[in-house]
């Protein structure tokens, strides 16, 4: 028998039971008997073209089923228009009066007119800019740990943590930090605070301004989110007293929301444009370094020194129609989800004083394990929202099937949020973090490249993370019209936000982008 042959067949080995007579009574008898088996499709056919057919024919669904009315409507054609048209209307008055026909018109009139006025504003995004500290913030590495010992703070073994932390942080040597770091005396002061906000809030105000050239007078609401640093009178009231913005300006300032606050910023201000026509904001997301240092010698406080970073991110949205021409592009959805209801969420970041009595963030061991809950709740809101039917269709499927069948330890579906969305933002914290969240979600390393390219350069920057990561797309020239974005951000509480972006054309390179001067660096080898 030939060799190729042999594969197809396979053997099954058959239980006879005790022999009752002849030579072998008593004994336990059993025969082989060989089969032809059926082929191995798994490992003939490619599944990944038989999913993509399959998607493409549950999206295209309603064109598949348009055919046979296209068929049927080219074969009565012969016909004519306007015998056709005389057939129809001479059966309708025929079964149904003028009045009765004036009527069902009004009444779709009014219905398509109530849909359309029902519907919410949309909400443009006409530019953004992230703001880029001068070289003189600037650190590597080494210099980073130098600054940490000259202030003369820290131990030589709390030092040597914090460095081996950095190495494997993700974290490349062109960030930036306040010089009062490596100051002897308290950097955690409102003179520090306010120095350092009115830097970086300033920096990307101006630049933004600038690129709009809209006037500051008619922003109509301003939002500002920071974490840490919340003064009296407020960073809102700063940005106003700096630009004089109007009297009547519907300000709003949100502290210890966490890193996740940009979207939450995001959020108030859509529904306050939502509520007030014709009208702009301003939404500002921050953290502020020097005000956050810690100094004392927990090393789960000491963590978020090291990765922290200055940074600031300043968007203007529109709620004017008549801006759809100059924007970049349109909120879609945005998806919260808060679990603080769970203690062990609610304690996974959490700012208290040490035995020493110095203040710090508190990074729980839980923290993974808690995002993940985070991020599945939201993701699981998000994917109806944004998901082909196909895909959706898998889900509920597996899900079912998953219920009934099989067990708890099986690893559930995830879905292929590519077929979603053309470019990820995702919250880039750590390097850890980013390759857990690659290896759950199922992503590539092209999906990853804006979060682990903004860890690299500018450290992580908290909530205004995932607008150097947009920054990064457009200073590759990937955006395209009609791509659609996935921002996902994560902060203390324990928060999971989402925020969905459609491209409303092609965006150009921009002239002004924190990227300009490295964007050929990368992505590189992390």
């Amino acid at each position: 028998m030939a060799a190729g042959e042999q594969c197809l067949l396979s053997t099954e080995i058959v239980n006879r039971g005790v022999e009752s007579s002849g030579p072998d009574a008593g004994s336990l008898t059993f025969s082989v008997r060989v089969r032809r088996r059926l082929p191995d499709f798994l490992a003939s056919v490619n599944l990944k073209y038989v999913k993509l057919g399959y998607h493409y024919l549950i999206s295209h669904a309603l064109y598949v089923a348009a055919v046979p009315l296209l068929v049927a409507a080219a074969l009565s054609a012969e016909v004519g228009r306007e015998e056709a048209w005389r057939k129809i209307w001479d059966s309708a008055v025929a079964t149904y009066d003028l009045a009765t026909l004036l009527s069902f018109l009004g009444v779709v009139v009014l219905t398509v007119c109530a849909y359309f006025m029902s519907k919410p504003k949309p909400i443009y995004l006409l530019d953004f800019a992230c703001f880029k500290p001068s070289d003189d913030f600037k650190v590597t590495k080494e210099q980073f740990i130098n600054m940490a010992r000259s202030s003369g703070k820290f131990e030589e073994s709390t030092l040597e943590f914090k460095k081996r932390v950095l190495e494997s942080s993700g974290i490349g040597d062109e960030t930036y930090v306040p010089k009062s770091i490596g100051s002897a005396e308290n950097t955690a002061t409102m003179k520090e605070g306010r120095a350092e906000a009115s830097t970086v809030m300033f920096g990307a105000l101006d630049e933004l301004f600038q690129k709009t050239k809209i006037r500051p007078k008619d922003v109509g609401v301003l939002v500002v989110n920071c974490s840490v640093f919340n003064p009296t009178p407020s960073l809102s009231a700063m940005i106003i007293n700096h630009y004089k913005l109007r009297g009547n300006i519907l300000s709003f300032n949100l502290g210890g929301m966490g890193c996740s606050a940009g979207i939450i910023a995001l959020d108030l201000a859509r529904d306050m444009l939502q509520a007030n026509p014709n009208n702009y904001a301003l939404v500002v997301s921050t953290e502020m370094v020097s005000f956050n240092w810690y100094s004392g010698k927990d090393r789960s406080m000491l963590i978020p020194n090291c990765f922290f970073r200055m940074g600031c991110s300043a968007l203007l949205l529109s709620n004017r129609r008549r801006d759809y021409g100059r924007a970049k592009y349109r909120l879609e959805h945005i998806v919260r989800t808060h679990k603080a209801a769970d203690d062990r969420s609610f304690r996974a970041i959490y700012q208290e004083e040490d035995d020493e009595g110095k203040k710090g963030l508190k990074i729980s061991k839980d923290l993974v394990r808690v995002g993940g809950e985070a991020l599945k709740t939201n993701i699981t809101t998000l994917g109806p929202l944004v998901l082909p039917v196909s895909e959706q269709l898998i889900f509920f499927a597996t899900l079912v099937w998953g219920h009934l069948f099989g067990s708890s330890s099986r690893r559930p579906y995830i879905p292929d949020y590519k077929l979603a969305f053309d470019h990820f933002c995702v919250y880039a914290p750590s390097k850890v973090v980013l390759d857990e969240l690659q290896a759950n979600m199922g992503l590539r390393d092209s999906d990853m490249e804006p979060s682990r390219a903004t860890l690299h350069r500018f450290g992580n920057t908290s909530s205004s993370s995932i607008w150097y990561e947009l920054a990064y797309l457009e200073a590759k020239g990937k955006v395209g019209g009609g791509d659609r974005l996935w921002q996902i951000v994560f902060g203390s509480g324990f928060k999971c936000n989402s925020a969905v972006w459609r491209a409303v054309r092609r965006v150009r390179v921009p002239t002004a982008n924190p990227w300009l001067d490295c964007v050929h660096t990368y992505p590189r080898t992390i």
